[in-house]
């Protein structure tokens, strides 16, 4: 498969974008560059790779689920910065 320069005019189109004929000429180039590298990567034998959940290892960033007790209704309360004996009082924000 490849862009050709109506593929380039018709997708901008419906981007709304307006092009030059050398920005859709270079565009056409572009497109194609990038098609031609999915098909080489297309050809990789990933046949004994395991698929991921993420590209980096993002194992250490994560902690360990701990239970913990829940903060008392006086603590919670202790910094908010308007609240009555019972709940955090927020300014009005529909008349």
């Amino acid at each position: 498969m490849s862009v050709t320069l109506e593929d380039v005019r018709y997708m901008a189109n419906l981007a709304r974008l307006q092009l030059s004929d050398d920005e859709a000429r270079s565009l056409v180039r572009d497109m194609n560059d990038i098609l031609g590298y999915m098909e080489l990567l297309g050809q990789v034998d990933t046949s004994n790779i395991p698929p991921l959940e993420h590209v980096a290892d993002v194992q250490a960033g994560f902690r360990a689920d701990r239970v913990h007790p829940p903060l008392e209704h006086e603590e919670a309360l202790k910094n908010a910065p308007d609240a009555d004996a019972d709940y955090f009082r927020v300014p009005r924000v529909i008349d």
